[in-house]
């Protein structure tokens, strides 16, 4: 690859956030929630294997390998996003997406060295497969202006291939402890031109022998459904959007929009280029004094990023001018919606970030939060449940892509909130209890990110739960690796996942959990009655069950008062077989 200088080009830290968990800590007895609401995401996946090996419904698709291991893989965010086909005028963010995996050994811990974990392309649902970049956008073309380097095709900026019939290498990251393919170039579009935001790849591990240990099917999701058509496309229902100039009337959509916003910049702040040239020049960019409009036109596309920093783009801006993330929030909160006459600050709904987020197609916010309803079918949870309104991501004392939601701030005490923000400060909520919370000072000190966080055997918080935006159950290619790990969809937690045999623990299971197959129900008795509050932190204050409890397939349990069935999604409780806790 042929390089000029321009800043350090380094995604040391993959992006974003959402809910999990970190290790077993001390949950307290509550079994309340902030309001009533269902997972309509995992309806409909009945069945999946007890973690005593005995079946307990339909496996529902998921095609996994497994010879005495456990492979799983995730994306990190839950959804990349990337220019759209073109890269000629400007660019937010490449085509850039982040494998990682972990594998463990079923009889031992995770491993760590002597195998080789790799990804290919594989057919998706849909039935298509996507196995090339570079014949789908223009990146490749403005690699070399954009970002300094000069690329094959179908390579990335971090030297990771385009998913293809070739069996590509994952690297171990010993800081992290996962094996890692970052900067995966990859594009929404089949080989056959449809479109796919949930493309699949399968990731396969095998021995220093060449023999396969375990290959699961992943998504690497990615939506170019990140654009600002809504308003800057030429005649939009945004009067404001319109620069003094008029519009550019491009035949092609996908440039039009961008060079309307560049004459817009350039208006508004005319001296944007001329008043940083040195600054840009330091970094390797030369753009025309002229301005930004100007400079496209030449040939040159702007890189948003040159001048406003972002901490997904580590090494760029300019000192003095506001950082990406705070220039956009920050302004467009104030904006009038054309479609709704409301602020985009003001809306309670994630359509206020579908304008320009994936999106109304990519329906990027989905999984267990995203599908949750209350009982007349109605979301519960919206993009400001985590993040806050507009204003609050645009905040000057915000770190972009670091500052994010955490675990416990919905999931504390036994109860799950349905927002994050804390009403009474309107800023994220601050708890004490450790059972479900993320790690803190993680990547870094006084951050504490989800995606970083590990629990349970070391193995990451997404491991188990599902990428940020994607908490398991979420979209069908979602659920096809806990569905090839475990039988079912949902939070990978069925003790034979990853051991042969069920361990003998009370409390030593993930969140401090105890095991749930048929060995427990002979166990839990003597438990139970030396401790039974220890009981309440799942079960609730009042032993009835709460979602905590709630089983993740359908059950049947062998007990001195015959066979009993539980449908999946029940709430077990002491009155199931006794007459509460105390009860014979």
């Amino acid at each position: 690859m042929k390089r000029r200088t321009l800043w350090i080009f380094a995604l040391t830290a993959p992006l974003f956030i959402a809910c999990g968990g970190g290790g077993g800590g001390g949950g307290t007895t509550a079994d309340t929630q902030s309001s009533t609401y269902s997972d309509t995401s995992s309806k409909g996946d009945t069945g999946g294997n007890t973690d005593d090996g005995t079946t307990g419904g339909n496996t529902g698709g998921g095609t996994t390998t497994s010879n005495g291991y456990m492979l799983t893989a995730w994306n990190d965010l839950g959804m990349h996003c990337m220019d759209g086909n073109d890269f000629s005028v400007f660019s937010v963010l490449p085509p850039y997406n982040n494998l990682h995996a972990q594998l463990k050994d079923k009889n031992g811990d995770l491993v760590t060295s002597g195998v080789t974990i790799t990804y290919q392309a594989t057919s998706g649902t849909d039935g298509q497969i996507n196995t090339s970049s570079s014949d789908k956008t223009n990146f490749w073309q403005y690699s070399q202006k954009l970002f300094g380097v000069a690329l094959a095709s179908d390579v990335g900026l971090k030297g990771n291939h385009t998913p293809d019939t070739t069996p590509r290498p994952l690297a171990f990251n010993t800081q992290y402890g996962w094996w890692e393919a970052e900067g995966i170039p990859l594009t929404p579009y089949n080989d056959d031109g449809s479109k796919n935001y949930y493309p699949l790849v399968q990731v396969t591990a095998r021995n220093s022998a060449g023999n396969m240990l375990a290959s699961v099917r992943v998504v690497l999701p990615v939506s170019d459904e990140m654009d600002c058509k809504r308003c800057h496309a030429t005649n939009s229902l945004a009067p404001k959007a319109k620069p003094n100039a008029g519009w550019v009337a491009m035949t092609d959509p996908e440039k039009d929009f961008k060079y309307n916003i560049l004459r817009l910049h350039d208006e508004r702040i005319p001296d944007a280029v001329s008043a940083h040239s040195a600054a840009l020049a330091a970094k390797g960019y030369h753009y025309d004094n002229a301005g930004l409009e100007a400079t496209a036109k030449a040939g040159t596309p702007i890189l948003c990023a040159a001048c406003h920093s972002s901490n997904a783009l580590p090494g760029t801006g300019i000192s003095g001018i506001k950082p990406f993330t705070q220039a956009i929030h920050g302004y467009h909160a104030n904006v009038t919606d054309p479609y709704t006459g409301l602020s985009l600050n003001s809306s309670t709904n994630r359509a206020a970030c579908y304008a320009c987020h994936p999106g109304a197609q990519t329906k990027c916010l989905r999984g267990a939060m995203g599908s949750a309803t209350d009982a007349a079918g109605n979301a519960v949870m919206q993009c400001q449940s985590c993040h806050g309104h507009m204003s609050n991501v645009g905040s000057s004392g915000r770190s972009g892509w670091l500052d994010e939601p955490n675990c416990q701030a919905c999931h504390h005490d036994g109860v799950r909130e349905t927002s994050a923000i804390d009403p009474a400060t309107n800023t994220l909520r601050h708890v004490v209890d450790t059972r479900f919370a993320t790690l803190p000072d993680t990547p870094m000190t006084g951050k504490s990110l989800y995606r970083f966080s590990k629990g349970h055997g070391n193995l990451q918080c997404e491991a188990c739960h599902g990428a940020t935006h994607a908490v398991y159950p979420a979209h069908t290619a979602d659920n096809l690796l806990a569905q090839g790990i475990q039988g079912h969809a949902g939070t990978i937690g069925e003790c034979t996942a990853c051991h042969t045999t069920v361990p003998n623990t009370v409390t030593g299971g993930p969140h401090g959990m105890h095991p749930v197959g048929q060995g427990w129900v002979g166990s839990h008795g003597d438990v139970a009655e030396h401790n039974t509050a220890q009981c309440a932190a799942c079960h609730g204050s009042n032993y009835r069950g709460t979602p905590l409890s709630e089983t993740w397939a359908a059950r049947s349990f062998s007990t001195e008062w015959g066979t009993k069935n539980f449908a999946k999604d029940h709430q077990v409780s002491c009155y199931d077989c006794h007459n509460g806790p105390n009860g014979d």
